[in-house]
């Protein structure tokens, strides 16, 4: 029997036989216990909260471009645009749009809006926009006398207004005339109503044609920028640097992380703080294995006087205790590791929390279970144990054998 094979082999029978006392043979099984629910917890809740921030994203996605491009577009610089663009072959698709502000009014209700111009064929190709639309047809923007517009179910709610009705936009841009500068102002009618599911883009933001908001908003190259769809979205910033490059600093490259990087962020900090806090729990349960060691070792301080005088080391000593405290906390992690997972099936699954659809655009709790949080999670709990069993074990390596047995 190996060096190795000894101090498992002892721990295994510690492990399993029994202990003296009723406290004695419980604290092995709270040990177990405390890390099981303490894993399944820091789990669940990493899981609950990784749905949380992928549902966003996909919002976030689905209502604008994976990267888009800024800055002042010319008759002249626009073709080299477009091709520079083209060229990048992880760039799937691109679309102009023309991006400004308006005051809409309403039913004597006024609200600042951000007025979006696009192009419907090349829009839909960059973002999910054709499949937000609760109400109207997107081909009612450029039909008519009067340019429609589309407006987030958030704002035309709040404004009162229906597909049909009669809007009127106001730049903030001034128009010269025999009685001094007047605001531009333009009548468009509700073409339809969209729900994106995101609330900053439902409740500010009016899509009209790319014509009729270059005209209003006064856009002689007929676009502000470009909307980018690419092959893979998490090569998102590779090509955001790259393209920057290509096209210079006339224009300035943002990816949607970059456009909602407050969000990101705190949704980031939320879940480095939730992962800290519910650690504690597992550092807690730890603690009880600790107890449980130090109890181990007092109990067999004559067994370990008796290792000691028949040559074993203190480092195979420490071995032994080390060795029972990860089998305890390697069960708990385990166990805690399938609970959690079968509790985030549960919740996927069936809607044991549900969340009120007009206020979370959502009615069940989103679950993602992620490879790197389970990993993380397993490797904290083994970590913890370990480190719960640093005193127990140099406290009994310590143990004098010849007072162990006589006195034990």
């Amino acid at each position: 029997m190996g060096p190795g094979s000894l101090e498992f082999f002892i721990s295994f029978r510690y492990l399993k036989a029994k202990r003296k006392g009723l406290f004695a043979s419980v604290t092995t099984g709270i040990g177990v216990a405390g890390v099981t629910v303490g894993v399944a917890a820091l789990l669940t809740t990493l899981s609950v909260m990784n749905g949380f921030q992928t549902d966003i994203q996909k919002k976030i996605v689905g209502a604008q471009a994976h990267m888009t491009i800024h800055g002042t577009v010319t008759a002249r610089t626009r073709p080299h645009l477009e091709s520079s663009l083209q060229a990048d072959p992880e760039v799937a698709a691109i679309a102009p749009f023309v991006l400004g502000q308006a005051i809409l009014t309403h039913n004597q209700r006024s609200l600042g809006i951000v007025l979006k111009g696009l192009d419907p064929a090349q829009e839909f190709q960059v973002n999910d926009l054709a499949k937000t639309l609760r109400e109207g047809d997107w081909k009612d923007l450029a039909g008519g006398k009067t340019p429609g517009i589309v407006l987030g179910e958030e704002l035309a709610a709040n404004m009162g207004a229906s597909v049909g009705s009669e809007v009127v936009l106001v730049s903030p841009k001034s128009v010269a005339t025999p009685l001094g500068a007047i605001p531009r102002m333009q009548k468009f009618r509700v073409a339809g109503v969209l729900h994106t599911g995101y609330y900053e883009y439902d409740s500010a933001t009016g899509y009209a044609s790319l014509d009729s908001a270059a005209k209003f908003l006064g856009v002689d190259a007929g676009a502000t920028g470009y909307g980018v769809r690419l092959t893979d979205l998490s090569r998102v910033d590779a090509v955001a640097g790259r393209v920057q490059a290509r096209i210079g600093l006339s224009h300035v490259v943002r990816t949607y992380k970059q456009l909602n990087s407050t969000l990101f962020a705190a949704l980031k900090l939320e879940k480095a703080v939730m992962f800290l806090i519910l650690t504690l729990i597992i550092l807690v349960a730890s603690l009880n294995i600790a107890s449980n060691l130090i109890l181990l070792g007092v109990e067999k301080t004559r067994d370990i006087g008796l290792l000691k005088a028949m040559g074993a080391t203190p480092r195979q000593i420490r071995g032994i205790f080390w060795l029972e405290g990860i089998m305890i906390g390697g069960g708990g992690v385990g166990m805690g590791l399938g609970l959690g997972l079968t509790l985030c099936e549960i919740i996927r699954r069936y809607p044991i929390v549900e969340l009120p659809a007009d206020i979370y655009y959502l009615s069940r709790v989103p679950v993602s279970v992620q490879p790197r949080d389970v990993i993380a999670v397993a490797v904290s709990g083994i970590i913890l144990s370990l480190l719960a069993t640093v005193y127990p074990a140099v406290r009994a390596a310590k143990v004098n054998p010849v007072e162990a047995i006589h006195y034990g």
